[in-house]
């Protein structure tokens, strides 16, 4: 099958590659010539486990290309993903400038003769599927009324197993009450569906509100173990006694029951906020998704005051390092992330920063400058730090050298939002070991 992806960030490249995979004829189109012109020349433009492989597979045998001409790329297309930003507006909704952007350029371009089903992959409010499908008619210049349908198609891929979540899917949700369109999107997705995984089909404001709701129920998941860490730190309760407690019971799971500081990411912040706006323009109070956001806000610098309470009240002049500034492991997404809200915190108190990811250094550079040091590893960041913050839970940094991290730190202090490491062995070794929600280990 031959398929146009409109956008080349994480969902459009994974969406476009992975279509590529099984067989598909795929070209993505992106306005940005130098994006393109690497992804052409075979340099990947995300970090993404698995991805690379099968990018460049893929290229090699000629089932993926890249373009900035949309014309060029829907020429022969019978399926065009639009997976397109839309970030947060100052009012918290999404902003649906770049895809109903497209759907215009797509009227100019669509002929009669020629079905194509549109589909949004991005994440979008309900009623956006109708907003496309109006854009597209408004510019057409000729009656295409019957040479298309638009779709609804949410991706449900978690950044740093995105490919698995692709090709392995829990489930795949189609909006759209055509039946020309159900059965070519049936068609496409047959192959990853062979397990016996479910092809949910449903209408297309029940498909934008699913993504939706699933985004923020594990919001909701997150921030409420967030909470109850909360209260295990003031009564003197285990959070990790308390995870396995009642992760046990079929009806929780376990899933997204580990605290920490907060969520952050492209997805969940952007998501909720955007619930939240569409309850309101329906006069409908989500309450629990305002605690939600109010409280994850507040979790992010859960470590902060700790911090200071090590250091009598006083940050001036104090170094700490961090490990981890990308949202989540295995990926190198900077968007909402805990870390930068610490760094901020400290640099107004006027402590000094090292800090070190194995993946998100060069994102971080962009956005932080020269305002805080980067080390080669996560060793060099410790040198004449007073504390090390662990604010990302990257494999390399669950098992660190003690003995390293001793002889490097000023202090044995480490502060962990991320719950990595034990808490005997924290007192076995020495240190002033704080996390989330359990119990402080403080070495005289």
């Amino acid at each position: 099958m031959k398929i146009a992806v409109i956008g080349t960030g994480y969902v459009g490249l994974v969406t476009g590659t992975c279509f590529a995979e099984t067989g598909n004829n795929v070209i993505c189109v992106d306005i940005d010539k130098n994006k393109v012109d690497k992804l052409s020349s075979g340099q990947i433009t995300i970090f993404e486990p698995g991805l690379e492989k099968l990018f460049l597979r893929n290229q090699k045998e000629g089932r993926l290309h890249f373009t900035t001409s949309l014309e060029q790329a829907i020429e022969n297309a019978v399926i065009i993903f639009l997976a397109l930003p839309t970030p947060p507006g100052e009012d918290g909704s999404a902003d649906l400038s770049y895809i109903l952007g497209v759907a215009k350029q797509l009227g100019k371009l669509l002929k009669p003769s020629d079905y194509k089903v549109i589909v949004d992959k991005s994440t979008v409010p309900v009623g956006t599927a109708e907003k496309v499908n109006a854009a597209i008619l408004s510019s057409a210049a000729t009656n295409i009324e019957q040479s298309f349908d638009v779709v609804s198609n949410p991706e449900f891929l978690r950044e740093g197993v995105a490919v698995d979540d692709f090709m392995k899917p829990d489930r795949v949700v189609i909006g759209t009450t055509s039946e020309k369109a159900m059965k070519i999107m049936n068609d496409l997705y047959a192959p990853f569906v062979r397990q016996g995984n479910p092809l949910i089909f449903m209408d297309e404001k029940s498909a934008e509100l699913t993504k939706y709701a699933a985004n923020s129920f594990l919001a909701v998941k997150i921030t409420f173990m967030n909470e109850i860490a909360q209260l295990c730190e003031r009564l003197g309760a285990d959070v990790d006694m308390v995870r396995r407690g009642i992760g046990s019971d079929e009806r929780i799971g376990r899933r997204f029951l580990f605290p920490g500081i907060g969520y952050g990411g492209s997805c969940f912040p952007k998501d909720v906020q955007a619930l939240v706006k569409s309850s309101d323009e329906v006069k409908y109070d989500f309450k629990i998704l305002d605690a939600v956001m109010e409280v994850n806000e507040l979790q992010k610098l859960h470590l902060i005051p700790k911090i200071e309470s090590y250091f009598n009240g006083d940050l001036k002049g104090k170094h700490l390092a961090i490990w981890g500034l990308a949202f989540k492991p295995n990926t190198d997404d900077i968007r909402e992330a805990p870390a930068f809200y610490m760094i901020e915190s400290l640099l107004k108190s006027g402590a000094t920063v090292s800090a070190f990811d194995p993946e998100a250094m060069q994102n971080s550079k962009q956005v932080l400058g020269d305002s805080i040091q980067f080390a080669e590893n996560q060793y060099d960041s410790l040198k004449n730090a007073d504390a090390l913050i662990i604010a990302t839970e990257w494999n390399e940094f669950r098992a660190p050298d003690f003995e390293k991290v001793s002889g490097l730190l000023k202090n044995k202090a480490i502060f962990d939002g991320r719950n990595l490491f034990d808490l005997q062995q924290m007192n076995d070794l020495g240190y002033h070991y704080e996390s989330v929600g359990r119990k402080k280990i403080a070495q005289p």
